[in-house]
């Protein structure tokens, strides 16, 4: 009986992008399609199997400790960055200011789907294994202030709850614009100790 099940929401990919470690920002470079392969989108700066541990995971390991590469990829709803726009009283937000690497568009409440829920494109078959929710933080407060000044300090708190989430590769394959990716969660109730 397989452990995962797809579901009847799909969203398309709106928006492709890369951080490229050596522009020393976390700005996204846009990109018309993707190769996703075990590492994530190669030249990205979040690129590769493993990692040194971060301050997400500071609980479980000194920070620099060599762990697996679950955080490869940003994945950000439309609607939930349109959400944040208005809340900061923005018009929009170019996406090349948050760091994203995909942006989707069709989930609603997508930075909440389930971690290990896997993204599936129809027309590849490239797999993207939700990890967690990516909490806001000021690094694209600071990107944001550089292009809409007064407004950086605004990212933070009205990206509570919908900056998206990371995300690693489980099944190589191109990705595009346009492409549409089918939502698989966990066939598991919710915990409840």
């Amino acid at each position: 009986m397989p452990a995962l099940m797809p579901t009847e929401y799909t969203a398309r990919i709106t928006w492709l992008g890369r951080v490229v470690a050596e522009n020393g920002t976390m700005r996204s470079e846009p990109l018309d399609e993707a190769m996703a392969v075990f590492g994530g989108f190669v030249g990205e700066s979040h690129f590769g199997v493993t990692r040194p541990s971060c301050v997400r995971v500071r609980s479980q390991h000194k920070q620099g400790t060599t762990i697996n590469n679950v955080r490869q990829l940003s994945v950000m709803s439309a609607e939930e960055i349109a959400h944040i726009a208005e809340k900061m009283g923005l018009e929009d937000i170019d996406p090349t200011l948050l760091g994203a690497s995909l942006i989707l568009e069709g989930i609603a409440d997508f930075t909440h789907v389930p971690p290990s829920s896997r993204l599936q494109s129809a027309t590849t078959g490239a797999t993207l294994m939700v990890d967690m929710v990516n909490r806001p933080c000021v690094l694209p407060g600071r990107e944001i202030e550089m292009e809409h000044e007064g407004f950086g300090a605004k990212f933070k708190p009205a990206a509570v709850g919908k900056r998206g989430v990371t995300a690693s590769v489980e099944r190589e394959g191109l990705l595009e614009i346009g492409d549409v990716m089918r939502l698989h969660i966990p066939d598991q109730r919710s915990w409840s100790p």
